[in-house]
């Protein structure tokens, strides 16, 4: 154990605490004047259970939970729908659970869930290609059942990061080159679809999002990112105003605890899902670029793990974990300067959230695992193909 504990990749620690250093900072300089002073402290809080835990997962094996997968998955499943029947209703979603004065939001963990049911699937399939009904088929549903679940209660944010976790595994999973371009072509054809009707036919696009499916909630995500022009002054206001803070940042920003946009309190909720705009309007294109590096340097070491790795589970971990992340961190901050669709999804590792740290610092500590364990057994991975 202690020989293991040496082994323990001294730069992801780093790239951890710097995150951690950051994260505390950022929330300290939004909250420090007004009603939420003191969720720093928590901040700190969370992250030293949040190091627990890395560490703790860092030293087990992480083929015990791969073999356990499916009983994971199922309770996972189980949670999620006493979520849709009994969960807390914030920010528009029925997505969090109230045991006394501790919440936490299901969804979050479930992203680890399904990584951990789709890369014990795909190892006991053994296929060095992947076909379609007997293969890619039934995983697709292991996903699209959380998928529907999430979205049924108002968290697209979340829902959305399940599609993506399973495209990921697709992909190192071998699917035919044939297949992922008919289903590129598929979901991009439903997506402009989408898009065009949304701008050209809104009214009656609408209506359907509010009155047959009951998503009022989600015209007020699309609007302020597909038809700015019409969407209301409350619905564009937390985006419109983080992107003149953005944008006001410039290249080394106003200072720490001077960011006009910011320390007015022009932009709800900054501690959440809108904290890029106070690293970008007080530490500039430069404090925003060095957030990226760390990020980039995360999921470097974590590439360099899955290469390194001898045992068929271990990649699959990684690669769902890494677009987990990726899809986060391009989703939140997109949403910040126009790119992508608010969806009220966390910046991972800095957005205050006792959930999300856990939940980012359990899918490091597994990631750290497959660096430990993943060389302790050999096997030949099959050889990349491509069928048409």
């Amino acid at each position: 154990m202690l020989q293991r504990f040496k082994r323990i990749d001294g730069i992801t620690v780093i790239v951890l605490l710097m995150l951690m250093g950051i994260s505390i900072l950022s929330i300290y300089s939004v909250t420090h004047g007004g009603d939420d002073k003191g969720m720093h402290i928590q901040m700190l809080q969370y992250y030293g259970a949040g190091f627990v835990v890395f560490f703790g997962l860092s030293l087990f094996d992480y083929r015990l939970l791969v073999k356990y997968a499916l009983y994971i998955y199922i309770l996972g499943i189980i949670i999620l729908v006493l979520v849709s029947l009994f969960g807390t209703v914030k920010f528009g979603a029925r997505a969090w659970l109230q045991v006394g004065s501790f919440s936490f939001q299901p969804a979050e963990l479930f992203k680890l869930i399904l990584i951990l049911a789709l890369s014990s699937l795909l190892v006991r399939l053994g296929r060095s290609q992947l076909r379609f009904w007997r293969d890619v088929a039934p995983l697709s549903l292991v996903a699209l059942l959380p998928f529907g679940i999430v979205i049924l209660q108002n968290d697209m944010g979340n829902a959305l990061s399940f599609v993506v976790i399973l495209v990921g595994l697709l992909w190192i999973g071998r699917i035919k080159t044939s297949h992922a371009l008919i289903g590129l072509l598929i979901a991009g054809g439903a997506f402009g679809a989408f898009v065009y009707s949304y701008i050209n036919y809104h009214e009656k696009t609408t209506d359907f999002l509010s009155g047959a499916i009951g998503r009022e909630h989600f015209i007020k995500r699309f609007d302020p990112w597909l038809v700015p022009e019409r969407a209301s002054s409350d619905d564009s206001y937390q985006t419109r105003n983080a992107r003149i803070a953005i944008g006001s940042g410039g290249l080394s920003g106003e200072g720490y605890l001077k960011g006009n946009s910011v320390q007015s309190g022009k932009i709800p909720v900054l501690y959440s899902d809108a904290i890029f705009a106070q690293i970008a309007e007080e530490f500039g294109f430069i404090g925003a670029a060095v957030l990226l590096l760390l990020f980039f340097v995360l999921i470097h070491r974590m590439i360099l793990f899955a290469l390194e790795c001898k045992d068929k589970a271990g990649p699959f971990l990684i690669i769902g974990i890494i677009a987990m992340l990726m899809y986060q961190i391009l989703e939140n901050i997109g949403a910040y300067i126009g790119l992508m669709p608010l969806t009220g999804i966390t910046l991972p590792f800095i957005s205050f959230g006792g959930t999300s740290v856990l939940i980012n610092m359990a899918s490091m500590g597994i990631a750290m695992s497959v660096h430990l364990y993943g060389q302790d057994v050999e096997e030949e991975l099959p050889a990349p193909a491509v069928y048409f």
